[in-house]
């Protein structure tokens, strides 16, 4: 079957137009695209013995997972200081995590997990429920993880920040931290965050503040609070697009924004951050509990040891997590708890991570 265009008529004309214009411009014929849907499969019960973990995943069956989260629910009593996230991390499969040599150690993820763990109070109210954010663009159309660790924290009331970087010519849409073993129950992730190597951000220990651009790294920080352990690790997570895209097409930009708490023992604080409009569409987000000031001085931990994250996950404008199936957010929450001792002096830090693949702009 054949297609004529009649010489003269105005339709032809316009078609004719319109190819001339697809070849001078050929950017302009096919509009770059991100769209991302929200997977979670509902909550893992657990841990219901104390120094144990639970795992949980979520599965992109379209796309690929630009990032992903964790909400855990705690209960009401006392026992509420024993729950606390253990990592938020692509994977290959959801069974196995990254955790050998450092590099990049993955490609094309489409699955995400989140762990739990519980110090020395464990309840059945305990759950840990994960998020994956699932990435459809035609123009990031192949993904890459990078991972970085460290040993540590190991000595009580410390921390231990690790920064895994994208490559060179690629963009960073998205990012996890994870700590290990759970036996040692004041262990965890306190931070986890979209930074930049260079000497303006201290090579990744200030993380990217609202309005930044472009960030290329991301950092996750451990903690510890009376605990030790030689084996003690902190793993960082980059997930980056692979390099060939056209970078001209493609900029993100970071939402953050910062609130004073949890103080008070056996309390909790949520903080919410949104891509404003402009920005693009949310492909990830992170979160911390800190002693303040993470966008302008190096990451400090909060002095006590109980603080915690009991969740990280993508939210509407109030903090309530997304349901699955969800398309489209604009927002992330980060939900923390000062543990079972007075924490003076925390914070409560969001990043959300904002991708525009329509407008991009000179690097």
């Amino acid at each position: 079957m054949s297609t004529k265009i009649r010489r003269g008529s105005a339709t032809g004309k316009a078609l004719i137009l319109a190819a001339v214009l697809a070849v001078a411009m050929p950017g302009s014929a096919y509009a770059k695209t991100a769209e991302v849907t929200v997977v979670s499969p509902g909550p893992a019960m657990g841990p219901a013995t104390p120094f144990t973990g639970v795992s949980s995943h979520a599965d992109c069956p379209d796309g690929l997972v630009s990032g992903g989260g964790a909400d855990q629910a705690i209960g009401s009593d006392e026992m509420s200081n024993g729950n606390h996230v253990m990592g938020m991390v692509p994977s290959a499969d959801g069974a196995t995590e990254y955790t050998d040599s450092p590099g990049i150690v993955g490609t094309d993820a489409t699955h995400w997990m989140a762990f739990g763990g519980s110090g020395s109070r464990s309840s059945d109210a305990f759950s840990t429920t994960p998020y994956a954010i699932c990435l459809d663009s035609n123009l990031i159309r192949h993904t890459q993880v990078v991972m970085n660790k460290a040993q540590g924290p190991s000595v009580g009331l410390s921390s231990k920040l690790v920064t895994a970087t994208c490559p060179a010519g690629t963009v960073l849409i998205g990012g996890g931290a994870r700590t290990t073993p759970a036996s040692v129950g004041s262990l965890k992730p306190i931070a986890g965050f979209p930074t930049f190597d260079d000497a303006e951000h201290h090579f990744g220990s200030i993380a990217a503040g609202d309005g930044e651009r472009d960030p290329d790294s991301w950092t996750a920080v451990g903690g510890i609070g009376g605990g030790r352990g030689a084996d003690n690790m902190t793993y960082a997570y980059a997930i980056c697009s692979t390099d060939g895209i056209g970078l001209k097409h493609v900029s993100t930009t970071v939402r953050f924004t910062e609130v004073s708490g949890p103080n008070a023992a056996s309390t909790g604080q949520t903080a919410t951050v949104g891509c404003s409009r402009g920005d693009g569409q949310l492909v990830s987000g992170g979160a911390a509990i800190s002693g303040g000031n993470v966008t302008t001085t190096d990451f400090s931990k909060a002095t006590s040891g109980g603080p915690h994250l009991n969740g990280s996950f993508p939210s509407d404008a109030a903090g309530t997590p997304i349901a699955d199936g969800a398309a489209d957010p604009s927002y992330w929450t980060a939900a923390t708890h000062s543990g079972g001792s007075p924490s003076p002096g925390s914070y409560s830090d969001v990043w959300a991570l904002c991708l525009d693949v329509r407008h991009g702009h000179k690097r």
